[in-house]
């Protein structure tokens, strides 16, 4: 789309995004951003439903000064399942640091899971073990195949187990990612999964904990993606005693908008001083990660708006050159 002043606006769509953000690139970008530092504000929740609808609206808005300036919106509407209609939809405008022109509209779907998973496996650079062969992802959604994709093109996974409570959903998943791993294999024995794991994944929707830390084996890396609120939580207070800890991908998100953090926090079980780092520290070589192969290391991701600028930055960075 041409405007009267002469710039171009390009549209994304979501194979746009697939296609565009390979992964090794992605988890650069975003290993860039976190060192070098990006304004990202933490979302903002507005209820737009009024009395009668459950319509939810979330903003989620980051910029690098003189560089580029970057907003997602998100609408949430639960009971869309009803009428056919999906629950979540969203869009990424990328907007010119230095002019305010519009840079690009973004499917916001795709550019979520994906950035989503691309942090979740730079976290695991630092903290799981390099000689980590047997991935577990727990949940079947967008998000699990992404995570399975990016894991796989990382490290040398020689079995992959998709965990699910419906065997036809991980039957569907492992068909659909094809043989991205020489050992493929679908189940619905959650403590089975976790207890064989080296990089355990979850995104799911629980409320109560699906990982038990009596199960993990030592040198075991848990990545915790699927909590985005106060009441839903993936693993027990065993998973963060016997990791000593948790890492993060942001201090505020994490300890505001996750009940893997909030509950036991609040129930007194761990402290602020339990977050042993972020992502920057990480990626700036702050605190070192794993120190052993023995040590059980825990990652608990709730989504930045920095991860979405990095990402539309690198996506578009061909069509601006």
């Amino acid at each position: 789309m041409r405007f009267a002043y002469g710039w171009e606006m390009k549209t994304y769509s979501a194979q746009d995004v697939r296609e565009g953000l390979d992964w090794p690139d992605l988890i650069a970008a975003l290993k860039a951003a976190f060192a070098q530092g990006v304004e990202a504000p933490l979302r903002q929740h507005l209820h737009v439903g009024g009395d009668a609808i459950n319509g939810n609206l979330l903003l989620m808005p980051a910029w690098q000064a003189g560089q580029h300036i970057g907003v997602k919106l998100v609408t949430v509407f639960p009971e869309n399942d009803a009428v056919g209609l999906p629950a979540v939809a969203s869009v990424y405008t990328l907007f010119d640091g230095r002019n305010g022109t519009i840079i690009g509209q973004i499917d916001g779907g795709e550019l979520t899971a994906r950035r989503t998973a691309a942090a979740s496996v730079l976290a695991a650079t630092f903290l799981a073990r390099t000689s980590a062969r047997n991935l577990v992802i727990l949940g079947t959604g967008r998000v699990s195949k992404n995570l399975a994709q990016a894991y796989c093109a990382i490290f040398a996974i020689d079995k992959l187990t998709l965990c699910s409570r419906s065997l036809d959903k991980a039957q569907a998943l492992a068909t659909e990612l094809g043989p991205i791993a020489p050992n493929v294999v679908t189940t619905t024995d959650f403590a089975s999964a976790v207890s064989d794991a080296d990089i355990l994944s979850t995104a799911t929707l629980a409320k109560t904990p699906i990982v038990l830390g009596e199960l993990l084996r030592p040198g075991t890396h848990v990545d915790l993606v699927g909590s985005f609120r106060t009441d839903m939580r993936e693993a027990d207070d065993a998973v963060l005693a016997r990791a000593g800890g948790i890492f993060v991908d942001t201090f505020e998100g994490a300890s505001k908008e996750t009940g893997d953090i909030t509950i036991p926090m609040a129930a007194g079980t761990i402290t602020q001083k339990s977050l042993l780092a972020d992502l920057a520290m990480l990626c700036r070589g702050e605190h070192p990660g794993r120190q052993s192969d023995t040590a059980i290391t825990a990652f608990k991701s709730v989504g930045t708006a920095l991860e979405d600028l990095a990402a539309a930055v690198a996506l578009t960075a061909a069509d601006r050159d």
